[in-house]
């Protein structure tokens, strides 16, 4: 079974991408999947998460908090900024345009901890740059939304709040909890996560894809353009600031992907609740679940082949 896991975490970009493929163009396939499972598959990934948190994960923050202070700083506006200029330099229509902001006020999700990982940079930094800003998000991500669009589409600021306490905060807070409780059982099944939080994920992108098919192939190019422009100026400025504050090569690493790599899978589940009357807001966030985790395997890779001489 590791094994198994081992493979699916190591193909994953390529799993996730023949998944949204198959339920683009042939949606009938994937339409037994409700989108009403979404915010219970986002809860197993946070609840996974939670399971391999310590309490040394978040000792960073005290034994580092510049540079956590910095993570937080840039995912709280770097992302947000570049989704509100590129929505309005390619004139996105309001659903697209809230979908793409509410992308960008997420904060970075598990796929960021995995990519640093392969990519061999600084692990702990990136869970807990990822770990304060989840923290962050149920205050942060509303209110960036909010002040982003209120002038264009109303945004249900106390929704998105709740939504973001019951399928993020609560399940890794549980997962915590276990894990710290039943360390000893949960470091058995550890191996597993890697399999649960892919398949999770892939059943968010299928049942997001197949059931706004129509809606996507729509749009044409337009959306997916704006995603991945999105995507690569995050890893570019993020690896950028690294540079202008001279960080060690392997702090540019973790902080180019987690402000890269957004948890679309929340801003997907919560474009639902913020915006019941925007279909389109969901498609953002959908595009950018399958396209993040194909540029992110290629960029840790690329980032492996760095040279590691600098003194670090």
């Amino acid at each position: 079974m590791k094994r198994i896991s081992d493979f699916i975490g190591k193909y994953m970009a390529v799993i996730v991408l023949l998944v949204a493929a198959l339920a683009l163009f042939v949606p009938k396939s994937c339409l037994w999947i409700q989108t009403a499972w979404i915010n219970y598959l986002l809860m197993v990934v946070m609840f996974g998460m939670g399971l391999t948190l310590k309490l040394e994960d978040f000792a960073i923050i005290i034994k580092r908090p510049k540079d956590i202070i910095i993570g937080c700083i840039a995912q709280f506006t770097i992302m947000p900024l570049l989704a509100f200029i590129l929505g309005k330099m390619f004139g996105l229509e309001a659903g697209l345009l809230a979908g793409v902001i509410l992308v960008g006020t997420c904060p970075g999700g598990t796929s960021s901890n995995v990519m640093t990982y392969l990519s061999k940079g600084d692990v702990a930094l990136s869970v807990g740059m990822t770990s304060v800003n989840t923290l962050l998000a149920p205050f942060l991500t509303p209110a960036i939304t909010y002040l982003l669009l209120k002038t264009t589409v109303t945004v249900d600021i106390m929704s998105m709040f709740i939504s973001i306490i019951k399928i993020v905060i609560v399940p890794i807070a549980l997962g915590f909890l276990i894990n710290k409780i039943w360390g000893k059982y949960t470091e058995k099944i550890n191996d597993l996560l890697p399999l649960i939080s892919v398949a999770a994920i892939t059943l968010i992108v299928a049942a997001v894809v197949s059931h706004n098919s129509e809606s996507i192939l729509g749009t044409g190019a337009l959306v997916f353009v704006v995603v991945i422009l999105h995507n690569v100026l995050g890893y570019a400025v993020g690896y950028a600031l690294g540079i202008a504050l001279r960080l060690p090569v392997k702090k540019k690493k973790a902080l180019s992907i987690e402000i890269g790599m957004q948890n679309s899978g929340l801003a997907t589940s919560l474009a639902g609740t913020a915006f019941p009357n925007l279909a389109m807001a969901t498609i953002p966030g959908a595009v950018f679940s399958v396209w993040h985790n194909i540029s992110g395997a290629i960029l840790a890779n690329i980032f492996r082949r760095l040279d590691e001489n600098e003194n670090e």
